[in-house]
């Protein structure tokens, strides 16, 4: 039986050996959340987080009275799911454990030292900072395994945080407990029947059972080993239903409970990939990165996914479950999970199973060296082999990644560093049937661009992603603003406009995230359609760019089908309000108008439009390529009718008749061309495709300048 308890928390005086302020402790939390509720600090107005920077380096502690019953015979064990990052556990004044890493669960058998009314503590220790010189301040993060995200990011403030982050609590344990139990699968060939074997720790006898999803017995007895028949696989969602068999493990005494989804997961090289097969093998060529589910190779269409709240603790099931039915909505069907933000709670990776959205889970490096000194490798093994252990039972989970951006200049990590050496090796140990990625990029891959202009180039996103031919695009982005409401809970009102670099437009990423202007764009906006009138005319046409880039982009890298099969957005959600941002929802969960571009852009079957560029003027040669998109399990066929519309006159272009596309396959139709007449007043002007087949219609919102 479990118990929960009642916690306080202050700043630990090591000097004096004491606290001499306690405040109310959240668990699952984080104690700089409880600290600033305390103090009253509102974190999320103007620059007032730096607040919290002033106890960055502190000892925090928790504090509990042990209230628990324990029968005649039972075990107690104080249970810690996850404690972040550096820390001590003290019963009664006696330290029992200390441990660093924040994803390796504490189980203290403390049976003969504790009794009702004992005083646990939790010494929370300073957050790890390497010494000496470093560039940029996540590099203080490149000898642990915290993640780094929060000592600072282009749209995460630095933030240091910690505490009892996952459930702790007090857990009575009878003989017939079972301490680990776990389901592995094989599939035959033919993926029709799946031999099932159960790994379980138990001192007494245990009955196994499987239901399907209508709860009927596929099987039930004491044989750990068994056959199911005729299995339903799991899919991702747009491939199939994300089957679920339920299964159970049950003692005199416990009962533990799970899921099974039964499918196949490999990584096959793109068309034209494979190096020179004429001559000598070849060590170098683009990575493997088509995702073939169950023998069939699908795009994977998504976004990167980063943690959806400032403090990690208090992410709840119900705010994972809205940000991932969005995504299921938006016809995506896999998410990143970037390394700098580490690993989710265990809610997240249920839910991922549950709507059939697959997991590119990377571990906690990011865009740093992380050299393999024997104290982080040690940790770095520890922890890793948790994680690995903890997450391999979900379908969900589709790829290993050693981290991001490992090997770039900034990072200066290449194949043979030895934390990533380490983390293939443990990889292929403990679940070696699915594929791992050293770093994102590899070779072949592309990251960028991330503003609707290319700063070098001159180029728009159209240009850009037209004349790209990369296997995968697993990070781009096109920024906007976030809308007037959300800017006027985090920027003092005297400051919102006319919009310049203060404190508080800098803190929340408007300015000075990774240059001056390049996420909110201002000069971009004045030189497309002159200076802003009010904050609210420079948010529609920031938005509405944002919609319009990302659309390009998505229906673009799907063009480019099979060459290229994977797109994944930077990034999906954000843990506060930023100023500026590439995000498809706004802190907490506000749609951008380009999560609904996006969503329209990543339908199964879709009509598009490869339009050159996005900004056209009196007599150029309008001209548009017509596509049908197709990731269906399905042919289809449609008429598509293409027209302009420009200062409210409609301009017909033509119509191409499609002929069949087969399932998972692309088709290049007809290029129709325009004159573009006077325009009388820059703005935007809206290409229309209009099918004979409901739901597939497209428009595309474009500049005509006068």
């Amino acid at each position: 039986m479990k118990f929960n308890q009642k916690w306080l928390a202050g700043i630990y005086d090591s000097d004096k050996g004491e606290a001499p302020e306690l405040f109310a402790a959240s668990v699952p939390g984080n104690v700089q959340k409880d600290y600033a509720d305390y103090k009253g600090i509102d974190i999320m107005f103007s620059d007032n987080v730096e607040a919290l920077e002033a106890v960055e380096d502190v000892f925090w502690i928790y504090k509990t009275k042990l209230d628990f019953k324990a029968e005649s015979g039972d075990s107690v064990f104080f249970v810690a799911e996850g404690i972040d990052y550096i820390f001590d556990i003290i019963l009664d004044g006696k330290k029992l454990h200390s441990q660093e890493g924040m994803y390796t669960k504490v189980e203290l058998d403390i049976t003969e030292k504790a009794k009702p009314g004992s005083e646990l503590s939790v010494l929370i220790h300073p957050h790890p900072k390497r010494s000496g010189y470093h560039e940029t301040p996540r590099q203080e993060a490149d000898q642990s395994c915290k993640p780094p995200v929060s000592y600072g990011w282009d749209w995460n403030p630095r933030l240091l945080i910690s505490g009892i982050w996952k459930p702790a609590y007090i857990e009575t344990r009878k003989r017939g407990y079972i301490s680990s139990c776990e389901p592995f699968y094989t599939l035959d060939s033919a993926l029709e029947n799946a031999e099932v074997r159960f790994e379980t720790v138990c001192d007494e006898k245990v009955i196994y059972a499987l239901f399907d999803s209508d709860g009927n017995v596929v099987y039930s007895g004491e044989s750990p080993e068994f056959t199911v028949n005729e299995v339903k696989l799991w899919w991702c969602s747009g491939q199939g239903e994300p089957y679920l068999y339920k299964w159970t493990a049950e003692s005199p005494a416990d009962k533990k409970e799970g899921v099974i989804g039964f499918r196949t997961i490999k990584l096959v090289r793109n068309p034209g990939t494979g190096g020179d097969p004429a001559g000598y093998p070849m060590s170098r060529y683009a990575a493997p990165v088509t995702i073939k589910l169950n023998g069939r190779r699908i795009f994977a269409k998504g976004s990167n996914w980063v943690n959806p709240e400032l403090f990690f603790g208090v992410i709840t099931e119900e705010r994972y479950e809205e940000l991932i039915k969005a995504a299921v909505d938006a016809n995506m069907n896999i998410f990143r999970l970037w390394g700098g933000a580490g690993i989710q709670k265990d809610e997240f990776y249920d839910i991922c199973d549950r709507l059939g959205i697959m997991v590119w889970q990377e571990f906690m490096l990011a865009c740093n060296n992380y050299v393999a000194n024997p104290h982080y490798m040690e940790t770095l093994e520890r922890e890793a082999t948790s994680i690995i252990i903890h997450l391999r039972r979900h379908p969900s989970l589709v790829i290993w990644c050693g981290g991001n951006e490992l090997f770039n200049s900034w990072s200066g990590m290449d194949d043979q560093s030895r934390a990533l050496r380490l983390l293939n090796k443990l990889c292929f140990e403990l679940d070696y049937e699915r594929p791992f990625f050293q770093t994102s990029p590899l070779t072949g891959m592309a990251h960028g661009g991330y503003t609707f202009f290319d700063k070098n180039t001159g180029e728009d996103v159209f240009g850009v992603f037209q004349n790209r031919r990369n296997t995968a695009y697993t990070e781009f982005g096109v920024p906007s603003a976030a809308g007037v409401n959300e800017l006027k809970k985090i920027i003092p009102e005297n400051e919102l406009f006319p919009i310049t670099k203060t404190k508080s437009w800098e803190k929340h990423h408007g300015f000075s995230a990774w240059g001056y202007d390049t996420w909110l764009c201002l000069e971009t906006d004045r030189k497309l359609f002159g200076e802003p009138e009010s904050l609210r005319q420079f948010v529609d046409r920031s938005q509405r760019m944002q919609a319009t880039g990302y659309k390009e982009i998505f229906e673009e890298t799907r063009r480019q089908w099979t060459g290229c099969s994977m797109a994944i957005n930077w990034c999906w959600c954000e843990p506060w309000i930023t100023a500026a941002n590439n995000s498809l929802v706004c802190y907490p969960m506000v749609l951008k108008p380009a999560y609904y571009a996006v969503k329209e852009s990543l339908r199964p079957v879709a009509a598009s439009a490869r339009v050159p560029k996005f900004d056209w003027t009196e007599g150029e040669l309008f001209s548009c390529e017509l596509w049908l998109l197709n990731d269906s399990n399905e042919p289809v066929s449609d008429t598509i009718r293409a027209s302009l519309i420009i200062g409210g006159c409609e301009y017909e272009l033509g119509e191409w008749k499609t002929g069949k596309a087969e399932p998972r396959t692309n088709i290049k139709g007809t290029v129709l061309e325009f004159k573009m007449p006077k325009i009388e007043k820059t703005g935007f002007m809206t290409l229309k495709l209009i099918t004979e087949t409901p739901g597939r219609s497209s428009e595309y919102e474009l500049l005509c300048r006068a």
